[in-house]
């Protein structure tokens, strides 16, 4: 298996939003198939690579896919006798030697979208890109999401996609991935409320995050609510967003505060999602 096979695989899981897992032979003591370094991704339905074939890769395969359906992150060592002498349920492998294979996990990224890259929406979007997710960035301002202006994302870990609508932000709510955080910070009080009218109405959201003021969500939650929205659907949207004892206006601050509120509330919906999923005992 050439280096690009595998790297072409875990970028395409990246991209359809597929979980995987990447299993790598560590270690090779007498002989095997492969040497150490060989690879192999796994998903729940195709793998490509190959770790050697036969009884190997067949174990390797169905751990992975194990560990697959538990949605586990933690990666796994496991080590393999290849020998006439250590029958397993996929047949024997007469190499004689003994290889160690680890498995890691290949996450779907969390998706976040800011709507409203202005002054804060900018700083809070450099903060989030300096993480492993996929950024989207929607503005109606085509002076907001200019290529100079966007340069600052140049080195991003994130990757970063950019929707420039001319009205109707709202209308980039189909194209976000189910489970995507949004935050709503857009440069008009109108816009906010469409979008949040438009997020409670349909769509999967991790989290709904509005920036704010107490008086301006008191005034979002009476036109909500008088659009049919009960009590419990509004409650989905988080206002004011960020730490609660930062209390400092400058943009950078704002920003890192609703970065910091943001990236817990991501994690507690992680091990939320993980907690539902279905368990799978260990071969």
């Amino acid at each position: 298996m050439s280096e690009g096979t595998w790297l072409a695989a875990v970028a395409h899981l990246r991209s359809v939003r597929e979980p995987g897992v990447l299993v790598t032979l560590v270690t090779v003591r007498g002989h095997a198939p492969r040497a150490a370094g060989a690879k192999l991704v796994v998903s729940e339905t195709q793998t490509w690579g190959s770790i050697g074939g036969g009884k190997l890769e067949a174990v390797a395969i169905d751990r992975a896919r194990t560990l697959l359906a538990a949605g586990g992150p933690t990666p796994e060592l496991f080590t393999l006798a290849l020998s006439d002498k250590a029958p397993y349920e996929h047949g024997v492998q007469c190499c004689g030697g003994t290889v160690t294979v680890l498995l890691e996990s290949l996450p779907v990224a969390p998706v976040v979208a800011v709507f409203g890259v202005g002054h804060v929406g900018l700083e809070l979007a450099r903060v989030l890109a300096r993480h492993d997710i996929d950024l989207h960035l929607i503005d109606t301002r085509p002076e907001q999401l200019t290529e100079d202006r966007l340069a600052v994302f140049s080195d991003a870990v994130a990757r970063v996609h950019v929707h420039r609508v001319a009205v109707l932000p709202e209308t980039v709510l189909g194209e976000l991935p189910t489970g995507t955080h949004a935050l709503i910070m857009t440069h008009d009080h109108a816009e906010d409320l469409s979008l949040c009218d438009a997020m409670l109405r349909g769509g999967e959201f991790g989290t709904i995050g509005l920036i704010g003021s107490a008086g301006k969500w008191a005034r979002f939650r009476t036109e909500l609510a008088a659009q049919g929205h009960d009590a419990t659907a509004i409650a989905r949207i988080t206002t004011p967003i960020g730490l609660a004892d930062i209390h400092g206006k400058e943009p950078a601050t704002i920003a890192v505060s609703v970065a910091a509120d943001l990236l817990g509330r991501m994690e507690h919906h992680q091990a939320m999602a993980g907690d539902r999923a279905p368990s799978a005992a260990r071969p």
